[in-house]
């Protein structure tokens, strides 16, 4: 284990050690609010230090066992001192994996619901289905973790795609599970218009933010902007004959957000101020961690064909994640929310964990 880590998990068990003598002084038990505070950061550092002291018996006992093993003339007894010794650093290895696993930061959006939107890139009107295509695969992946979804806003293109679509995702890990989908999938494939059977490329942006709750972003009534008109539906047919729709523009910062879906002006305000509110909370973290993240226009990009984390080849029924250059044939199960969608996440969430801790200057999330 690298002595950066033993020198985190050393400091770990010596605060554990210092706030289980405060606790236990007689003094303490007076202050109620100081009492919570060390009761907590007991449980938190607990959770580390009990798999570290585990870890440091059992390397322990594999090095005696080792060394029992390498001195024994016994040959049956060397081969269940040498069995002895594989058990041990096995589950050193497992104990040490725990333990990185507990010190990586945790991302303070875990644990939220969230807001994506899918945007039709480049590509016309085979964008605009293809935005409506991974929409679907959203809601479908959604419905198998049985985590309930939303539409805060729709826009349809002509015909049956979807130029954007706006969808809260309320669930447990739902953040956690989809924040790495931001950016620009792109799709490879024969257009039902192409007559030649030519290969078209198109892209469609996802960008997925973590919901805001009212505490967390202040919004003042006068930086507020609200606008309200009809309900349409596609090619501007009109669909409600009141002034149902709202748009929320939010001065200070120019984001504009709008929701119709409801017949209800008061719910579509609702809905609109709760995409508001997500989306000013990423513009607020964004800035927070610039020097870390990419701000939400880089991290969705423009939509252009050369900008891509990943590639869905209908031909080859191939799907190419670029960030992990990872691919799967597994095309139609992924675009059915399926199983394989959740080895790329899995697969990324890996990756995210194995930078976390390759930074030696992260907080190790003892609390």
């Amino acid at each position: 284990m690298a002595t950066s880590l033993d020198d985190r998990l050393a400091e770990i068990e010596s605060r554990y050690e210092s706030v289980s003598t405060e606790l236990a002084q007689a003094g303490t038990a007076g202050d109620q609010d100081r009492m919570r505070d060390l009761g907590r950061s007991f449980s938190e550092l607990q959770e580390i230090v009990q798999p570290y002291r585990e870890y440091r018996d059992v390397v322990e006992q594999a090095a005696e066992a080792r060394q029992m093993a390498a001195a024994e003339r016994d040959p049956e007894m060397a081969a269940f001192l040498r069995d002895e010794t594989d058990r041990a650093e096995t589950r050193a290895e497992e104990l040490r994996g725990k333990l990185e696993l507990l010190l990586i930061p945790k991302d303070p959006n875990d644990g939220k619901d969230v807001i994506v939107e899918i945007r039709a890139g480049a590509g016309g009107q085979e964008a605009s289905l293809w935005a409506a295509e991974l929409f679907e695969m959203y809601r479908r992946y959604a419905e198998r973790h049985r985590w309930k979804t939303e539409v805060l806003s729709a826009s349809e293109s002509e015909g049956s795609g979807l130029k954007e679509v706006v969808m809260e995702v309320r669930g447990k890990d739902s953040y956690t599970r989809l924040k790495h989908e931001s950016g620009v999938h792109r799709v490879q494939r024969v257009p039902v218009t192409e007559s030649q059977g030519r290969i078209h490329t198109s892209t469609a942006t996802v960008a997925v933010l973590p919901v805001a709750e009212e505490v967390e972003v202040e919004i003042r009534d006068e930086d507020l902007k609200i606008d309200v008109f009809r309900s349409s539906g596609p090619g501007g047919q009109s669909v409600n004959t009141t002034d149902s729709a709202v748009r929320i523009t939010h001065k200070p910062t120019g984001i504009k957000v709008a929701c119709q879906e409801e017949r209800s002006q008061l719910q579509n305000r609702e809905k609109a101020m709760r995409y508001l509110r997500a989306r000013l909370l990423q513009l607020a973290q964004d800035e927070a961690q610039a020097k870390e993240a990419a701000s939400r226009r880089s991290q969705v990009g423009s939509g252009e064909r050369s900008e891509k984390i990943r590639t869905y080849n209908f031909p080859d029924g191939r799907v190419t994640d670029h960030r992990i250059k990872h691919t799967s044939h597994g095309l139609q199960d992924i675009l059915a929310g399926g199983e394989t969608l959740d080895s790329f996440v899995d697969l990324l969430r890996s990756a995210e964990r194995a930078d976390q801790l390759a930074s030696p200057d992260e907080p190790n999330g003892e609390g």
